[in-house]
């Protein structure tokens, strides 16, 4: 049985890359150390093909003996979190997913070396397009347009230099994928998210989707959004993440190669805003809305070349966003109700 250890398993899209390892047969071994969310429960924590060491990322010894006996690595421990996060933690984002990242190449160089290990899958981030002006953006680009304004995605840009820096000196393989905005369950209040004042709401710094939802379940009306709700992204399922993960991770097409992984429809902030608002209140209720000042960093298109997934690695993300807002909004109801966001 291929053995896969996943750093930074306890996390949002960690989460579903473990389910979709298990559901495939691998044996996986998660390491976290709870620093976002804290202790996580898991439906698979009991599975006989998985386990959970509690350890930190940056502890290269300890990385380097769980890597002793496994094909692959999949790299995806970080500091992360949403607009806000990049301002509140500009430092740490920096700092502490730099040390990160160093300890997890030293230790995959090591066991690439003297064990099993075949190749390092890496989590970088759509964020590593932040500063493009030309859209859709393809691979390769990353290269060519200015670096991101933000440290968390200048930060990314160099887990990318650390997986080719590795190949290069050490023939560490790799293969690198860059998630566009993970929605689904799972997503809790992070342990020290300063709260912030939204309306008359006052949100844990989140991603969009949930803290729309937050807003709607919560009264607020008119609803607040960031900017002019012009800004385009594309919202990805993390179910169809985690499967593009695992097919980079797998194809011998993806070695020492990097991969956009998106659904390929756009969709503005105002239309999903006003989506949520006809789930939560009903088309008889006229969407309103004011527009709040945006952050530094909110960048205004996230637009990603989806080809190359589609054509190397046989990778479309098909869930709809109907279908991502029928499991996430109740799933939100649920916690809003425990006191759990």
């Amino acid at each position: 049985m291929t053995k896969v250890l996943v750093t930074g398993s306890s996390g949002f899209i960690g989460g579903y890359i473990v389910e979709e390892l298990i559901g495939r047969g691998y044996e996986v071994i998660g390491i976290d150390n709870g620093s976002k969310y804290g202790p996580v429960t898991r439906s698979y924590d009991d599975h006989p093909n998985y386990r959970l060491v509690k350890g930190d990322a940056c502890d290269v010894e300890l990385l380097a003996r769980l890597l002793t006996d496994c094909e692959h690595l999949i790299a995806g421990a970080a500091m992360i979190g949403g607009i806000s996060y990049f301002h509140t933690y500009a430092y740490d984002l920096l700092a502490t997913n730099e040390r990160i990242i160093a300890s997890t190449c030293d230790a995959a160089v090591r066991a690439h070396r003297d064990g099993t290990l075949q190749k390092v899958t890496y989590i970088s981030s759509s964020m590593v397009y932040e500063s493009a002006d030309t859209w859709p953006s393809v691979e390769g680009e990353e290269l060519d347009c200015p670096p991101p304004r933000s440290s968390y995605g200048f930060q990314k840009l160099a887990v990318e230099y650390f997986a080719r820096a590795a190949h290069q000196q050490y023939g560490l393989p790799f293969t690198i994928v860059r998630p566009f905005n993970c929605v689904g369950i799972g997503e809790g209040r992070a342990l020290g998210d300063v709260e912030i004042l939204s309306g008359n709401v006052r949100l844990a710094m989140s991603h969009v989707v949930p803290d729309l939802v937050q807003k709607l379940l919560k009264g607020q009306d008119p609803l607040h959004i960031l900017g002019d709700g012009h800004q385009v992204r594309h919202y990805t399922y993390g179910g169809d993440l985690a499967r593009g993960v695992v097919l980079a991770m797998e194809s011998p097409s993806a070695l020492n190669d990097d991969f956009n992984l998106s659904t390929a429809v756009s969709t503005t902030v105002l239309e999903l805003a006003e989506a949520i608002w006809h789930r939560i209140r009903g088309d008889a209720t006229p969407f309103r809305y004011v527009s709040d000042t945006p952050f530094e960093h909110d960048v205004q298109r996230r637009i990603p070349s989806t080809e190359k997934a589609r054509r190397v690695l046989g990778f479309e993300a098909a869930t709809t966003l109907d279908q991502m807002l029928d499991e996430v909004i109740p799933w939100i109801e649920q916690a809003i109700s425990i006191g759990a966001i």
